[in-house]
């Protein structure tokens, strides 16, 4: 299940993947991570698809429940795009996003 997420997610992201390789990514001072915007073109497509999912009343505390985030920092993901998850994170995003797909709702 989780692998069709992937494989799903990835497919849908190739058309991004030109731009993902382009992109120069400065020496962030410190060893800084990088932060959403234009050089995140995979984690904006994979925010545009969880968007839709998101929007009836208290889908994002649901998701943040799952995840075991305050839901203030999954609307910094999804709403304000101000924020980005870590990679485990994410590919529990990839797996619910592809449970959603399927009419299985996880949280």
């Amino acid at each position: 299940m989780l692998t069709e997420a992937i494989l799903e997610a990835a497919t849908a992201m190739s058309r991004q993947v030109k731009k993902a390789y382009k992109i120069h990514h400065p020496a962030a001072p410190g060893g800084g991570t990088l932060r959403p915007g234009r050089q995140t073109p995979l984690w904006n497509e994979l925010r545009r698809q969880l968007r839709p999912h998101l929007t009836r009343y208290g889908e994002q505390a649901n998701l943040a429940r799952l995840l075991g985030l305050p839901r203030q920092r999954v609307q910094a993901f999804m709403t304000r795009g101000s924020q980005m998850p870590d990679a485990e994170r994410t590919l529990q995003l990839l797996a619910w996003l592809s449970a959603v797909r399927q009419g299985r709702r996880p949280s």
